[in-house]
């Protein structure tokens, strides 16, 4: 589909994107970034896979060979898994990933993308989405200042790297801490870069305070073109890899924030590991990114 002009931003409900073929590809077993984190949470299919061109915006062009060539499942790290098609889903991925800048839309995918980095893979992270939806959204789009709003509960360490210094990108992450990448903690914020770690045990008001306060005043400050959300829902009171205690309704609070700071919003999925929940959770950001 063709890239929609810049001054021109869809309006009505954001539509979730997706493709079935993401609930097959990348087979990681009982990891807690499995294919089934994808069934129920419905959308509308797309077929896109981001180029070799745009994937090199932000990955070194030897990384991203050695992703093409896996023949057989392997520990990229501790954590992250690659198989035989993982290229593929990561491709097609980002590919929706830039559908979703194009339509203002919520794209549902996986492997998740924040803790990649410009020569690795890390925290079950191949490719960086929201990265590579920046660089589109002002390579080819013309957004000159791209704003990324990352509610995962861990720092999104990837995308801070990728873009530490550029003034044409803004980054906000709210995340545990202290908690795993052990990056993102107190002090580490700049010019740039907004890094709220919030203990343990926070829930929703602890987050309307954090964007109340500190992340709806930087990025209207910057004044972004695009606002893309990597919007993880591992924050949840029900999810098993952390302890915050994030609810529904937070979720639609947080998104229609998120929403309401730049004249267009595209959002990617990140994490969020309890498969009963995350449908649930979805269905309530959505609901939040059309407010």
């Amino acid at each position: 589909m063709g890239a929609r002009p810049p001054d021109e931003p869809p309006g009505g409900a954001v539509e979730l994107l997706t493709n079935r073929t993401l609930a097959r590809l990348h087979p990681t077993g009982d990891h807690p970034e499995r294919p089934e984190r994808l069934l129920g949470l419905g959308g509308e299919t797309v077929e896109r896979w981001a180029t070799r061109e745009q994937l090199a915006r932000v990955h070194v062009a030897a990384y991203l060979e050695v992703l093409e060539r896996i023949d057989r499942t392997v520990q990229l790290d501790a954590d992250t898994v690659c198989t035989p098609d993982s290229w593929e889903a990561a491709t097609l991925a980002a590919g929706i990933t830039l559908e979703a800048v194009d339509r203002s839309g919520f794209a549902l995918v996986r492997p998740p993308g924040h803790h990649a980095l410009a020569a690795r893979a890390m925290g079950f992270c191949l490719v960086n989405n929201v990265a590579v939806a920046a660089r589109y959204a002002q390579s080819e789009l013309g957004l000159a200042r791209v704003a990324i709003v990352d509610f995962d509960v861990h720092h999104g360490n990837g995308t801070e790297e990728l873009f530490r210094g550029d003034d044409t990108v803004f980054f906000v992450s709210l995340h545990q801490w202290p908690f795993w990448p052990g990056t993102g903690g107190p002090g580490t914020s700049d010019d740039t870069t907004l890094n709220l770690p919030l203990p343990a045990g926070s829930g929703d008001e602890v987050y309307r305070i954090a964007f109340e306060t500190s992340v709806e005043p930087a990025v209207r400050a910057f004044g972004p073109d695009l606002v893309l959300v990597s919007a993880g829902f591992d924050a949840h009171e029900r999810d098993p890899l952390a302890q915050m205690e994030v609810t529904e309704e937070g979720f639609r609070e947080l998104a229609a924030r998120c929403a309401s700071l730049g004249p267009r919003v595209a959002a990617v999925l990140e994490g969020g590991y309890n498969l009963e929940t995350l449908p649930g959770l979805v269905a309530a950001a959505q609901d939040g990114f059309t407010e």
